[in-house]
């Protein structure tokens, strides 16, 4: 049976970093759980890499044929962003495993759908502060800064990942990332143990 690791954590807590790392490293191979968005691609992302990147009729026809495990939809300052995870039940019969990021809320509906003893959560933390300042240095970034959509975001993170939901998502094991090859080394730490690698 496949195991599905499930990278979240608040925006700008390093999670998508953390994300490529695993992906790229070569001791514990991951294949990748397609992960869609109707919001625009951002400088510097790709087609594939960080999302496929889809439009309101191309979420339909998916969602259609029934392969979308869970969905958000968030009604941002520029519109309705949907975020979404594809999969098929087959890909769970697998001998494989898989790699997965979202959020709290998209975590609990993956669970439902595989189960609990399939899915292996990595919850990333990191200071607001610390936070808040790495997302301003990265809509700096952007041609056009989304400063209200980040303020947005800052805000909907404390109610999406408030203690209490974490506490009934079964998250136990918390990682810091004030240094991301610190928090990438106790992660794959972790990985070995709960599967089983050496």
């Amino acid at each position: 049976m496949a195991k599905v690791v499930y990278i979240m954590g608040k925006s700008s807590t390093g999670k998508d970093t953390a994300f490529k790392k695993l992906m790229e490293q070569k001791e514990i191979p991951f294949e990748r759980i397609p992960l869609y968005t109707t919001r625009p691609i951002r400088e510097g992302e790709h087609e594939g890499v960080e999302y496929h990147f889809t439009d309101e009729e191309g979420y339909q026809k998916l969602r259609d044929a029934g392969k979308i495990v869970e969905e958000r939809t968030y009604n941002t300052v520029q519109g309705l962003w949907r975020y979404f995870t594809v999969m098929d039940k087959e890909m769970l019969s697998l001998p494989k495993n898989y790699l997965m990021i979202g959020t709290l809320e998209s975590y609990m509906k993956t669970k439902e759908f595989i189960g609990e003893e399939n899915l292996i959560p990595i919850y990333i933390e990191l200071a607001d502060v610390e936070r808040l300042q790495r997302a301003l240095n990265r809509e700096k970034q952007q041609e056009v800064p989304q400063l209200e959509e980040m303020c947005r975001r800052f805000l909907a993170d404390a109610k999406d990942f408030s203690e209490e939901k974490i506490q009934q998502a079964g998250i136990t094991r918390r990682f810091s990332n004030d240094a991301i090859e610190n928090c990438y080394q106790q992660i794959m730490e972790y990985l070995r143990e709960v599967l089983a690698w050496t």
